[in-house]
């Protein structure tokens, strides 16, 4: 297998089991503290590796820039147009705009880093694309209450998190270091994410409860795990492999659920979701 494939499957993992925690926060934490706990976490753990890793070798100023203004925009943009899609058109609409992320990805790398696109990588992104999809568009039929624009939100934030990807595959072309690009960029998105909720902060007059701080803690450092070995795939990989892998992470999400939160049961469509995820990952990893 290859270290790319080996790489992205690990951030698969970690960003599954993040979601899941965060479940569990959310219980005892609101949503701003919570961001602003969670990115924060993520770049303390890269300010601790980089103490005893870094070593600030290949510097490029310009590379430097690109993590920075990808910072400004992954995660936190990212985070609060999730927020606000949720809030306005539901978790399931949501969920499921966001499973379209490996599409601009791809199309970004295609576009502007010159990948060729082979029918395995584009069938094998197809398929956890619509796998992805199946797995997090699952939930009772509600009628819709948000005007037909509002869908520009989460598919803002899919484009977002696509375009960030093939953005950082240009910036290792010039600093080839996922934990610099990772400092830099969540270093900036915890200065953007505190500036911005200070006043959502504000409001929330209630004296946060310890454990919700200490989960997303937890979803940090998976997060962290997660983004690190996200950018190490893209350093070594082609994004049109490793995006669609990473976006597997609601099968991890889903078995981690049933396991250990017991809210999820058998359907036909999570069935269905779970095969064309793992066809779609066992033809790439074949590619």
């Amino acid at each position: 297998m290859d270290i790319s494939v080996a790489l992205a499957l690990v951030s698969s993992a970690f960003l599954g089991t993040a979601v899941v925690i965060a479940n569990v926060g959310l219980r005892t934490l609101d949503p701003a503290r919570a961001t602003l706990v969670s990115i924060a976490s993520t770049a303390a753990l890269c300010w601790v590796l980089a103490a005893f890793v870094s070593r600030g070798e290949g510097w490029n100023a310009t590379a430097l820039a690109v993590f920075a203004v990808v910072g400004l925009i992954f995660p936190a943009l990212v985070t609060f147009l999730n927020f606000a899609s949720n809030r306005v058109t539901g978790p399931a609409v949501a969920g499921t705009m966001a499973s379209t992320t490996p599409l601009f990805a791809v199309l970004g790398a295609i576009l502007f880093l010159g990948e060729p696109l082979t029918p395995a990588a584009a069938s094998g992104t197809v398929a956890i694309v619509l796998g992805a999809t199946a797995l997090t568009a699952r939930g009772a039929v509600q009628p819709r209450t948000w005007a037909t624009w509002v869908i520009v939100l989460p598919l803002a934030g899919a484009a977002i998190r696509g375009g960030a990807q093939t953005t950082m595959k240009w910036g290792f072309a010039l600093w080839p270091d996922p934990l610099v690009a990772a400092l830099v960029g969540y270093t900036v998105s915890s200065v953007v994410v505190f500036a911005a909720n200070r006043v959502m902060i504000a409001r929330a007059r209630a004296v946060p409860d310890r454990r919700g701080i200490y989960w997303f803690v937890a979803v940090g450092l998976c997060n962290g795990v997660g983004i690190l070995a996200m950018y190490a795939a893209l350093n070594r990989g082609k994004v049109s492999v490793v995006s669609p892998l990473v976006a597997t992470y609601p099968l991890v999400t889903l078995a981690l659920s049933a396991l250990f939160l017991r809210e999820e049961k058998l359907s036909w469509r999570v069935l269905l979701g779970v095969a064309l995820t793992v066809a779609g990952v066992v033809v790439l990893v074949r590619a």
